[in-house]
C-alpha cells in the first residue's frame, strides 16, 4: 500500500489521466457494442420448469409471454354494443399487426364469450408474443401502449398489463436519486468545511462507477446479467464509493492537522485506512459472490454487477484519491487549519467533544445502554417473522399506471384470480388425444373444477400433433395471495398423483405465479448454506486481521441483528403496507424471492464495513497500548465522528432510491438505508464498543497455536509496533509523544505518524 501510495501521490496528471481514459474507453465501447441484459428464471428440475418446456417443445406459438388489454365501459354503455365493438375490434387488428405479436385473442371472437364479464361492462383480449416479455423488442411494447393510450377516452376505459409491457418499466436513474448525492454532498462539506475535500469522494465514487458500468453492461454480452444489475451496481457503488474515499480522505486530514508532511500523510493514510478499505471492500464481494452459492442464475448476473462496481469504487479510492490528494495539497484542509498550520499550531489526531464524551459514556454504562439498543432492534425486527416470499402482482403497483388500472379492472369484473391464472400442462406422449376425443383429460378436469380455490377453468387445448395439452386454471383468489400458493400445493401434491398414477399422463403447474413459488423454494433451501459460508468467510478474514476469536463472533452475531432490523422494516412497509403512500407503492404484498438473498449479501457486506473500520482503529490502539479501556475508547472516539458521516452518506444515497418507479429498488433502497441506519448508530457506534468494554482484554485472545498456524493479514499498516504479552498483561504501555514540527520540516513520517502517538493518561482513562 505504501508504494501505490508514494507512486499515485507522486505521479497525479498521470493517473487522473489514466482514470479519464479508462472511462472514455469503456464507455465508448460499451456504447459500440451494446447491451444485452435479460433476467433469466429457469429453473431446472421443478415442475414450472417443467411446464414451460412442454410449451416450448408442443405449443411454440403460444411459448411467449401474454399482456391483456382490458376495455371498461362507463356512463351505462356495454362492452358489446355495435359501436364499443367496432373501435375494440379496430385496435385488436392493429396490435395483431406488430412484429412480435402472434395472435390477439378477441373477447369478440366466436370462443371469446368467457371474456366479457356477466354485467357486460368490461372485457379483455390476450395478446400472445413470441418470446418471454423481457425479449419482446421495446419499440413493439411501446407502441402496443401508444396504440391502447389512442383508444382509452370518449366513455371507454383501456388500459393494458402483464408480463409485456411490466418490461418497459425498467430502472432508472432519476432526479430523486441525484437529489440523494446533493444530499451526500452537503454532509460532506459539513463534514470536512471544505469544498474541495468534500467534492473528493464523489469524484472517487463517479469515476469508479464510470467504468463499472461500461464493463457490466459490456459483460452482458457474454454472460446473463439482470436489467436490474446496473441500478443494483449504482445504488451500491454510490455508498460504498463514497463512503471508501472519505475514510481515507479523513485520515489524511488528521495526519496533516497533527503535522505530518504532505506525501508522508498519504502514505500512512492509505497505509492505515486504505488498507481497512481494501479489507471492507472484499469482505461485500465475499457476501455478493456467495450468491453463486445458491445455483439460481438469475442472482449470478446481479452479483457480477455489485461485486464489479464495488472493485472499481476500491481502485478508485486507493490509486485516484492518492493522486487527488497530491495535486491538491494542503487545499484539501480547511481555511482555519491552514492557517493553524501555518502559526505551528499542531492538533491532536485524538477526537475531543461529543464524540469523546459519549465514548466515555458507553464505556461507564455499557450493560444499560447496550440493552436499551439492543431491545430497540429486537422490537424493529419483530415484522421479519412474517416475511412471506413470493410475487408481488401488479395491484402493487401505484395507482393510475396502465398495469394497475389493467388489474384493478379485471379483478372488478372477473375476480382476482384472473390476473394470475395458472397452466397445468399436460403432457400426452403416452396417451395422445385423436380428432376432438379428450376424454382422458376428464378426471384432471373434473378434480379441478372441485377445488374451492377454482373459479373457472378454460380448455383443455390439445397441441396440433394430440401429445400435450394446456388448461388455463383461474384461482378464486389474487395472484399474491397465500390461498393461491396453497392451491398450486394442492394440485401437484394431490390432484397430479392421482391423475398420473390413474391414467399415466404427467400433470405440471406453471404460470408467473408458480414460477415464483418455485423461485422462493429453491433460494429457501440455499440459504443455510449460502448464509454459512458468507459469514464463516467474514469471521475467518476477521479473525486473520485482528488476531481475535470473539470480535469476528460479535461481529457476525451484530451484522445478523442489524440485517434482521432492517428485513423488520422491509416487511412492515411492503409486505404489511405501513406508509406505503409516502413511496409510491400500491399496497402490500409478498416480498420477491430474490430479495432476500440480495439484501443480505449486501447488508452483511456494509455491517462488515463498519466492523472493520471500527475494530481497526481499535486495534491500533491496542497494539501500541496493551491496554483494552483505553483501545476501544479511543477508537471509537476517534471514528465516530467519520462513521456517522459516512453512514449519514449512505442513508441519504439509499434513501433516495425508494423514491424510484421500481419496486425492486424501491425495496432495496429501503433495506439498505435502514440497515446503515441501525447498523452504524445503534450497534457500531453503542453495541459493539459496549460489549468489548464487559469483554475487556479477551477481546484479543487468540490461542498460541492458532495464531502461530494462521498467515497475517494486517489491516493497520506495518508503522503499528505490537506490544509484548507482557505489556498487554501489565495493562498498558508508555510511548513517547511525538514532536509537534511544522508542516514540511522534514521530520520522518515515523516520528510524526499517528501511530506514535501518546497513551492516553490516567485523567483520560477515568473520563
Amino acid at each position: 500500500m505504501k508504494s501505490l501510495a508514494r507512486w499515485s501521490a507522486g505521479h497525479p496528471v498521470l493517473v487522473i489521466l489514466v482514470w479519464l481514459l479508462a472511462i472514455v474507453g469503456v464507455q465508448v465501447s460499451a456504447q459500440a457494442v451494446g447491451a444485452d441484459f435479460r433476467n433469466s428464471f429457469a429453473l431446472p428440475g421443478t415442475d414450472s420448469q417443467a411446464a414451460v418446456d412442454l410449451l416450448h417443445a408442443r405449443f411454440p406459438a403460444a411459448s411467449g409471454d401474454a399482456d391483456t388489454i382490458v376495455v371498461t365501459a362507463t356512463d351505462g354503455a356495454k362492452v358489446t354494443d355495435p359501436v364499443v365493438t367496432q373501435r375494440m375490434r379496430s385496435l385488436f387488428d392493429q396490435v395483431a399487426a406488430l412484429g412480435s405479436v402472434t395472435a390477439v385473442h378477441s373477447p369478440y371472437a366466436p370462443t371469446g364469450a368467457g371474456q366479457i364479464s356477466a354485467d357486460a361492462t368490461v372485457a379483455y383480449a390476450s395478446v400472445q408474443y413470441d418470446a418471454p416479455g423481457k425479449e419482446v423488442p421495446r419499440a413493439d411494447l411501446e407502441a402496443l401502449v401508444g396504440l391502447v393510450q389512442g383508444a382509452d377516452g370518449n366513455g371507454l376505459e383501456v388500459a393494458v398489463g402483464g408480463q409485456g409491457v411490466a418490461a418497459l418499466a425498467q430502472p432508472q436513474i432519476g432526479p430523486a436519486e441525484l437529489i440523494g448525492v446533493a444530499f451526500a454532498a452537503l454532509v460532506l462539506l459539513l463534514a470536512f468545511a471544505s469544498p474541495l475535500a468534500a467534492a473528493l469522494p464523489i469524484v472517487s465514487a463517479a469515476a469508479a462507477l464510470g467504468v463499472a458500468t461500461g464493463v457490466v453492461r459490456l459483460a452482458s454480452n457474454v454472460t446473463t446479467i439482470s436489467d436490474v444489475a446496473p441500478i443494483l451496481g449504482v445504488l451500491l457503488g454510490l455508498g460504498v464509493g463514497i463512503d471508501y474515499a472519505l475514510f481515507i480522505v479523513n485520515r489524511h486530514r488528521a495526519n496533516l492537522r497533527a503535522g505530518m508532511p504532505l506525501t508522508p500523510s498519504i502514505v500512512a493514510a492509505l497505509d492505515t485506512s486504505g488498507r481497512a478499505v481494501v479489507f471492507a471492500g472484499i469482505t461485500v464481494v465475499i457476501a455478493l459472490l456467495g450468491l453463486f452459492l445458491t445455483g439460481i442464475e438469475f442472482l449470478y448476473g446481479l452479483a457480477i454487477g455489485a461485486s464489479v462496481s464495488v472493485v472499481f469504487t476500491v481502485l478508485a479510492a486507493t490509486t485516484l484519491i492518492p493522486a487527488l490528494l497530491g495535486a491538491l495539497g494542503l487545499r484539501v484542509l480547511g481555511r482555519r487549519d491552514r492557517r493553524s498550520l501555518i502559526a505551528g499550531d499542531i492538533t491532536s489526531e485524538h477526537s475531543g467533544g461529543g464524540f469523546r464524551r459519549w465514548a466515555l459514556l458507553v464505556q461507564h454504562r455499557p450493560v444499560a445502554l447496550m440493552v436499551l439498543a439492543l431491545v430497540a432492534l429486537l422490537v424493529i425486527a419483530i415484522p421479519v417473522l412474517d416475511l412471506r416470499l413470493g410475487t408481488a402482482d401488479q395491484g402493487n403497483d401505484p395507482a393510475g399506471t396502465t398495469t394497475r388500472r389493467a388489474y384493478d379492472a379485471l379483478a372488478d369484473g372477473f375476480g382476482p384470480g384472473i390476473n394470475g391464472p395458472l397452466i397445468v400442462a399436460v403432457d400426452l406422449a403416452q396417451h395422445p388425444i385423436t380428432g376432438k376425443d379428450a376424454s382422458v383429460l376428464a378426471p384432471l378436469v373434473a378434480q379441478l373444477k372441485a377445488d374451492p380455490g377454482v373459479a373457472s377453468i378454460v380448455g383443455p387445448m390439445p397441441s396440433p400433433d394430440g401429445t400435450a395439452a394446456l388448461l388455463r386454471v383461474i384461482p378464486t383468489t389474487s395472484p399474491q395471495d397465500k390461498a393461491t400458493s396453497d392451491l398450486i400445493d394442492r394440485v401437484r401434491t394431490q390432484v397430479a398423483p392421482q391423475i398420473e398414477a390413474a391414467s399415466g399422463i404427467h400433470v405440471s403447474v406453471g404460470g408467473p405465479t408458480a414460477t415464483f413459488d418455485d423461485f422462493a423454494t429453491q433460494i429457501q433451501a440455499k440459504i443455510p448454506l449460502f448464509v454459512s459460508v458468507v459469514i464463516g468467510l467474514s469471521m475467518l478474514l476477521l479473525v486473520l486481521a485482528f488476531r481475535s476469536l470473539l470480535i469476528p463472533l460479535v461481529g457476525a452475531v451484530m451484522n445478523l441483528i442489524s440485517v434482521a432490523a432492517a428485513f423488520g422494516v422491509v416487511v412492515a412497509v411492503f409486505q404489511w403496507g405501513w406508509a406505503a403512500n409516502l413511496i409510491g407503492l400500491g399496497k402490500g404484498g409478498p416480498i420477491e424471492p430474490f430479495l432476500p438473498v440480495i439484501l443480505f449479501a449486501m447488508l452483511f457486506g456494509l455491517s462488515m464495513d463498519y466492523q472493520v473500520f471500527l475494530v481497526s482503529r481499535m486495534h491500533e490502539e491496542w497494539l501500541r497500548t496493551g491496554d483494552n479501556t483505553t483501545a476501544v475508547r479511543t477508537g471509537h472516539a476517534d471514528t465516530g465522528k467519520v462513521i456517522v458521516a459516512a453512514a449519514s452518506i449512505m442513508v441519504f444515497v439509499f434513501g433516495a432510491f425508494v423514491f424510484g418507479d421500481s419496486r425492486t429498488i424501491k425495496l432495496m433502497g429501503l433495506g439498505m438505508a435502514s440497515a446503515v441506519l441501525l447498523d452504524a448508530f445503534l450497534i457500531r457506534m453503542l453495541i459493539v464498543p459496549a460489549v468489548m468494554h464487559r469483554i475487556g482484554p479477551a477481546n484479543w485472545w487468540l490461542p498460541r497455536w492458532l495464531d502461530a498456524a494462521l498467515p497475517h493479514l494486517s489491516v493497520e499498516g506495518a508503522s503499528v509496533e505490537r506490544v509484548s504479552d507482557e505489556d498487554a498483561g501489565a495493562g498498558g504501555i508508555d510511548v513517547e509523544p511525538p514532536v509537534d514540527a511544522p508542516v514540511g520540516s522534514g521530520q520522518r513520517a515515523t516520528d510524526l505518524s499517528p501511530t506514535t502517538s501518546p497513551r492516553p493518561g490516567p485523567a483520560d482513562a477515568a473520563g
